[in-house]
């Protein structure tokens, strides 16, 4: 044996080792009829062995479950800051749509893009020529596909009956993965899809632009789309979103439109921030009509219950709440004497607890904190 082939045996043995790690790690974390972990997902795109850092949430029992694959956006910064911004990205960002889809029955899987967070490959969104959305949005669409080729092979997975799901810039992704009318895709949901650059200092992409890359898209998809945006997108309003839409359509794609109520100041977050009951109602009918399921299947609670600290302030009585509701298993929760608290999260529980201990000292100005829960635990158990 050469000594490449040893050093690549050597590294296919460290990665099985990590994903098997990930995966008990992913069935420990709920103690409900819920499970959920972070895992580093195995993909080939372009001929290239990569692993893209993703989220799970499914239902904790035998069996094979539609697949419902999210896929994020892009921050707005420019530069180094762009840089450590992407770096710093998490597949649990949308935690409470992948609730919302694996309560149903749903197997969920937040996929983070090449060179977003700790998924490989690098950075490959780059444009190559100002304004020129189509090919970086198609390389996007790339990683999508890899993702839904390799978790079709997962035996908890029903590999006929795939949703995709994006959001700003992932809406144009999982768009363009619809464009190559992938077997097993059965229907999208576009998010507030789009993509915002500047040809030159201070002076934005024309929106034409956006509506001639979702053309190209529109003359090739056959996959049935759903679009959602919010009426208070500060950066794709509904009548950019009609536009966009009718070119996509028009080249025989098929879909439907939805414009959702505002919400906040900037209902670009909608899907991420938004309760689900927001604008799930606005998605059963697609699913339905896909002959997929709409209904809760799953009874409360979702994830371990864990009794609020004793002595907390309403304020942290409801942080705890929400900490509750979060799925991620790499989290902890610090509290004060004075009934103080703070959260934190990483990638895994250790990584959390820093954080929590930092953010309770702080909203409590130097009190003495300690940690009351990590994971869906409490702390010493």
């Amino acid at each position: 044996m050469t000594a490449w082939m040893r050093r690549l045996k050597l590294r296919c043995m460290r990665l099985l080792a990590l994903l098997l790690m990930l995966f008990n790690t992913a069935a420990r974390a709920g103690d409900g009829p819920l499970i959920s972990g972070h895992v580093m997902l195995p993909v080939v795109i372009s001929g290239n062995k990569l692993s893209l850092e993703s989220f799970v949430v499914r239902p904790d029992r035998p069996g094979k479950f539609p697949l419902l694959v999210i896929t994020h956006g892009m921050p707005g910064a420019s530069g180094d800051v762009f840089f450590s911004e992407i770096l710093n990205r998490s597949p649990v960002t949308y935690s409470k749509a992948a609730v919302a889809f694996a309560e149903r029955g749903y197997a969920v899987v937040s996929v983070m893009r090449r060179g977003y967070g700790r998924s490989g490959g690098g950075f490959s969104e780059r444009l190559q020529q100002a304004c020129d959305y189509l090919p970086a949005v198609r390389a996007s669409g790339e990683d999508v596909v890899a993702a839904v080729a390799s978790l079709r092979n997962e035996p908890w997975v029903d590999a006929d009956h795939v949703v995709l799901l994006g959001h700003s810039v992932g809406g144009l992704s999982v768009t363009a993965a619809a464009a190559q009318n992938m077997p097993g895709i059965v229907g999208v949901v576009n998010f507030d899809g789009g993509w915002h650059s500047f040809s030159a200092p201070e002076q934005p992409c024309s929106s034409e632009r956006l509506v001639d890359t979702v053309a190209a898209l529109g003359r090739a998809a056959r996959i049935p789309a759903l679009w959602l945006y919010a009426e208070n997108d500060q950066f794709y309003g509904p009548d950019l979103a009609r536009r966009m839409f009718t070119a996509y359509t028009a080249g025989g794609a098929p879909g439907q439109l939805h414009v959702l109520p505002p919400f906040g100041t900037n209902g670009h977050d909608t899907v991420a921030l938004a309760p689900a009951d927001d604008w799930f109602p606005s998605v059963e009918p697609l699913l339905e009509k896909l002959g997929l399921p709409t209904k809760s299947v799953v009874e409360p609670p979702l994830f371990a219950q864990l009794p609020s600290p004793p002595g907390a302030i309403a304020a942290c009585q409801k942080a705890f709440a929400d900490y509750l509701s979060n799925p991620d298993d790499a989290k902890a929760f610090a509290v004060s004497a004075m009934g103080g608290c703070g959260s934190g999260f990483g990638r895994t529980s250790t990584e959390a607890r820093e954080p929590a201990l930092t953010k309770c000292k702080i909203n409590t100005r130097g009190g003495d904190c300690k940690l009351y829960a990590v994971g869906q635990k409490l702390a010493g158990d």
